[in-house]
């Protein structure tokens, strides 16, 4: 029975990985030889303004062409998760061979079939199509000025071009405007012509591509103003913060040479006299610990699969770019086990099983969650955007059999080789007072300016991702995103000690929760950034939209969050294990 359980969790885990791992989302090679078969696919149809409001080709009473068998379309994760519908046109195309204008079927316009094509219109709906992974966008049709009439484009004429045996250019040219009158018969048509082009096939996606927009002068001008905000803030901490321990610590040792009668009437104040607390675990360290060990992965995931995109051009290939992604993510979730698991036993944490587990369904019971609330809308609305059964339980079945077991492997290795609280020091059994301050100088009040800088340092980039993402636009500059992340991670660092230095300098030991919540607070303010880049930046309206874009805004926000709040905790630990351990403590 054991063994046969064995055999189902293995051929489970083969089919996801090798699942996973299809990215190349076509079934043909690229390649072609004369009058061989390319396949037109009708993908999508939705509102302009409504990126991701998308329904079925077919969804709208279009009619297919003649053409029934094909060969056979294999589907990947990312592109069941990105509400991919690839339904084959019916259009008999063969490779070099030109097509005439030829009529390939006829809608039966009854009253019902034009409400809906007027709807499409007046939302102004367009639609998407794929020839050899080659996107294609056109619009149904057009109303006249006075918005009383309404015509449907009836004719594609398609202009594909070749270099060699590969298809390395297309353009969809809708003509045919046919007015929308019920109870007629509407005849639709299209016409292929082949061109040759000196396009190379590895640069056929540059077409897509906006120069323009991404290579703008404020692009630069943000990343250059980044560029010196880390300049400043490293000078910052290297020099004034430096300086002043350097008085600290001549400070502290003037005292030790002081007899007991003299330091009595010192002025003993500063972060030496919280020693013996500020090694204290920190409140709640089962979610302290797994908030950090999530951090630290997806800190992971977007180094390496930004890494990947700078090298593979992931934007070529139909849901590669999200396949990668949980690729990366299952493949990383040792790192999660590794520093939430060697964190929790740092603290004196007993209850590791469960805070692996925490720390392992911690992200994907987030996403899962948001993404299982939107399905209901979607399937109300019969998007595409629904994801299938099939797919949730694939995804399911990566986070049992794949996530689990490599964060419990990362779990016993962080536990085993750095899971000993080597703190330079002693931890008091008691803990101190914590002295009356400044208001200013309250972790609240730190944690809610914390996070100022590395908005500030990322929320230009923050409008280019959100573009293209949200707008169409497909991201590209990638050069640019992983410096972004260097700054980001470098300004929160520095920000973090900074709070931490004055935070503990007020004899506050309570720098923890603190040092992380101050980091991850630069999600709160890229939410509220996603408020005004909705209202004023883009022209979505209803319910599905709205909520998907709100939803998937909050998770990417907390996810934000929790990695800057990882990469802030460890810059500051690092920090305050090294005053402590230069300062001689009795």
């Amino acid at each position: 029975m054991g063994s046969s359980r064995w055999k189902v969790a293995a051929a489970a885990f083969l089919t996801i990985v090798s699942f996973l791992l299809t990215v190349d989302a076509d079934e043909h090679e690229h390649t072609y030889t004369d009058k061989e078969e390319v396949v037109l696919w009708m993908n999508t149809v939705g509102p302009y303004h409504n990126r991701q409001e998308t329904y079925k080709y077919f969804s709208l009473p279009f009619c297919a062409g003649s053409k029934k068998t094909i060969s056979h379309y294999h589907e990947t994760l990312g592109e069941a998760l990105q509400g991919v519908e690839l339904e084959f046109s019916g259009l008999d195309i063969k490779f070099k061979e030109e097509v005439m204008q030829t009529t390939y079927c006829e809608i039966d316009l009854d009253k019902a079939k034009r409400d809906a094509f007027v709807y499409a219109i007046k939302n102004h709906y367009w639609y998407q199509m794929y020839i050899d992974d080659l996107p294609i966008w056109g619009i149904v049709g057009e109303a006249d000025e006075n918005g009383e009439d309404h015509y449907l484009w009836t004719y594609k004429k398609l202009e594909i071009g070749f270099n060699g045996n590969r298809i390395v250019d297309v353009n969809l040219t809708s003509e045919g405007k046919v007015k929308l009158v019920p109870n007629t018969r509407i005849a639709m048509s299209y016409s292929v012509k082949w061109k040759k082009s000196d396009v190379k096939f590895e640069d056929r996606f540059d077409k897509y591509l906006d120069p323009s927009f991404f290579q703008h002068r404020i692009h630069w001008f943000s990343i250059f103003n980044s560029f010196m905000m880390v300049i400043f803030l490293v000078g910052l901490v290297s020099m004034i913060l430096m300086r002043t321990l350097r008085k600290d610590y001549a400070r502290y040792s003037k005292e030790e040479e002081m007899d007991d009668m003299d330091r009595d009437l010192g002025d003993e104040y500063g972060w030496k006299q919280v020693h013996g607390d500020v090694f204290r675990p920190s409140s709640h360290p089962l979610i302290f610990s797994s908030l950090i060990g999530s951090g630290c992965q997806i800190f992971s995931v977007s180094l390496i699969v930004i890494i990947v995109a700078m090298v593979e051009d992931l934007y070529t290939e139909r849901g590669s770019m999200l396949s990668t992604a949980i690729f990366v993510y299952a493949a990383t979730s040792p790192v999660n086990g590794y520093f939430g698991g060697s964190l929790y036993a740092k603290q004196g944490g007993r209850r590791w099983i469960k805070q692996m587990f925490i720390g392992a369904f911690m992200i994907p019971a987030m996403v899962c969650g948001t993404a299982f609330f939107i399905n209901f809308i979607a399937i109300y609305y019969h998007a595409s955007r629904a994801i299938p059964f099939g797919t949730m339980v694939a995804v399911c079945c990566i986070c049992f059999f794949v996530i689990l077991p490599l964060n419990l492997v990362g779990t016993i290795l962080g536990r085993n080789l750095s899971g000993q609280p080597n703190f330079p020091c002693r931890v008091n059994a008691v803990p101190r007072p914590i002295p009356e301050k400044k208001w200013f100088m309250e972790p609240a009040v730190i944690v809610c300016l914390g996070g100022i800088l590395p908005f500030g340092s990322i929320f230009i980039e923050m409008y280019f991702i959100f573009t293209s993402f949200w707008a169409y636009k497909i991201y590209y500059v990638y050069g640019f995103m992983m410096l972004v992340l260097v700054i980001l991670c470098i300004v929160t660092v520095c920000v973090t000690i900074v709070c931490t230095y004055f935070l503990l300098n007020a004899e506050d030991y309570r720098w923890q929760w603190t040092s992380f919540l101050s980091a991850a607070s630069t999600a709160v303010y890229v939410y509220m950034y996603s408020f005004y880049y909705y209202f004023f930046k883009t022209k979505m309206y209803g319910l599905f939209q709205t909520s998907f874009y709100f939803g998937y805004m909050a998770v990417f926000s907390t996810a934000l969050g929790i990695m800057c709040g990882a990469v802030g905790y460890m810059g500051t630990s690092a920090f305050v294990r090294k005053i402590y351990t230069n300062v001689k403590i009795d």
